[in-house]
């Protein structure tokens, strides 16, 4: 039983510890930035989506990546294209906002919005994150 209790509760003692070691170094919590990931039709669209979340203060960066080619299923059938790929670089408190905010502006009925944690990294460079983007 405290095997299994132990096991259960590492995770959470674990956040708890590196929350408070931040605190005390001042050094970066892993998973509070993000990088999202957003599909665009094509190199205009994906600048606009740029320019609009840099505006709202979303993101720190976006990548703009070239053209690549995207198979996909929808409504039914497999379906093929090219898209250009966003990758934003926030705070993990942002996701949600800049979810909503995508889906309100982009021309797609369902875009494709999905982020995930950054661990780790060059801790200057997850500070100027946490800088460039206004807390909540």
């Amino acid at each position: 039983e405290v095997v299994t209790l132990a096991v259960l509760m590492y995770p959470l003692l674990r956040g708890l510890a590196l929350q408070l070691h931040s605190a005390l170094t001042g050094s970066y919590i892993p998973g509070s930035s993000s990088m999202a990931f957003i599909n665009c039709l094509n190199e205009q669209i994906a600048k606009d989506i740029a320019r609009a979340i840099m505006d709202k203060k979303l993101a720190a960066q976006v990548n703009i990546l070239p053209k690549s080619s995207a198979l996909y299923f929808w409504k039914g059938e497999l379906e093929e294209s090219t898209e250009i790929l966003l990758i934003v670089k926030t705070r993990t408190s942002k996701i949600g906002e800049l979810s909503n905010y995508v889906r309100s502006i982009h021309p797609f009925e369902i875009p494709e919005i999905i982020s995930l944690p950054i661990d780790q990294g060059n801790p200057l460079y997850l500070k100027w994150i946490e800088e460039n983007v206004p807390r909540d």
